[in-house]
């Protein structure tokens, strides 16, 4: 079965229902040949959508891309691809930062999205995302960079990652585009969206929120993680009633929430790809749902 599409809100864009991460690329040590059997594999999956930011392994990642796509063109269009800017770090490919800081100016904005396409050896970026909430960010520059970019054509929609609800309504009331989605970090450990509006909100507006670190960032696998080993049980228990292992029902329970979250797959492991891909047929309950949501908590609802 391949995994399908979802339209990440009314006005799109259209993504796999599960995004693939290349965050830790440079932890996967592939060559270009080795890059390209990765893509082209997830793609047969159905995971045609890839998750990149332009500080991903220390601004390299990008360029590491982009030099697989130069000997395989015809395998861009098959991609949606999504990147992000806002965040400068220090570091020897970018000799004039000084100081770790957010960014958000328009100026920036258009800087990093040429660069991107640059790096990416492509023309256009499906999805450009504002990576962390500015609390400098004057809202009236920031959507004048991202319309800036979407009228030149360099990108088809916008969207943030990790704001709060009134931020992203802040940024939203300045912009003539919509904003499409918010990543934000969520899963069976992490629990905040659900209680602190950020999930009711994307209900509100009809938009899909993406997922990073959908398994707790390897937390869930951690023997000494008191709230991973409880959760893990659970994954396990619910996971030999409905056919699935502990990592594809920590996937499905995400997926089974009304918001349409879209997890991010971020292994190199085509193997452990596949596995995440095999959670999109699960079907849990809602009891099935409770149970893994109370081990997290350790204590029953209220």
């Amino acid at each position: 079965m391949l995994v399908p599409k979802i339209r990440l809100g009314v006005s799109g864009p259209e993504v796999s229902r599960l995004v693939f991460g290349v965050w830790r690329l440079n932890d996967w040590k592939l060559d270009d040949h080795a890059l390209r059997a990765l893509i082209e594999s997830c793609t047969e999956l159905g995971l045609t959508t890839i998750d990149h930011a332009d500080i991903y392994g220390n601004y390299s990642c990008e360029e590491r891309f982009g030099s697989m796509l130069a000997g395989a063109p015809m395998l861009r269009d098959r991609l949606q691809l999504i990147t992000k800017c806002g965040i400068k770090l220090v570091s020897e490919r970018r000799p004039q930062h000084r100081l770790k800081y957010y960014d958000s100016s328009a100026a920036h904005i258009v800087k990093s999205v040429d660069n991107s396409l640059r790096l990416l050896r492509t023309d256009r970026v499906d999805l450009l995302l504002i990576h962390r909430p500015d609390p400098f960010m004057d809202a009236d520059d920031t959507a004048a960079g991202l319309e800036a970019v979407v009228r030149a054509g360099k990108v088809l929609h916008v969207g943030v990652s990790n704001f709060t609800p009134s931020q992203f309504d802040l940024l939203a009331s300045r912009l003539s585009i919509p904003l499409v989605t918010n990543q934000i970090e969520i899963s069976a450990l992490r629990l905040d969206p659900f209680l602190d509006g950020t999930l009711d909100h994307a209900q509100r507006l009809r938009i899909a929120p993406m997922a990073w670190s959908p398994l707790g960032g390897g937390r869930l696998f951690n023997p000494e993680d008191a709230q991973a080993q409880r959760v893990r049980a659970t994954l396990n228990e619910v996971g030999n009633e409905i056919g699935g292992a502990e990592d594809q029902v920590a996937f499905a329970w995400l997926l089974a929430h009304p918001a349409r979250i879209v997890p991010i797959v971020g292994s190199g492991n085509i193997d452990r790809v596949r596995g995440a891909a095999g959670a999109v047929p699960l079907s849990l309950n809602r009891e099935q749902w409770f149970k893994i949501w109370t081990a997290s908590t350790g204590r029953a609802v209220p």
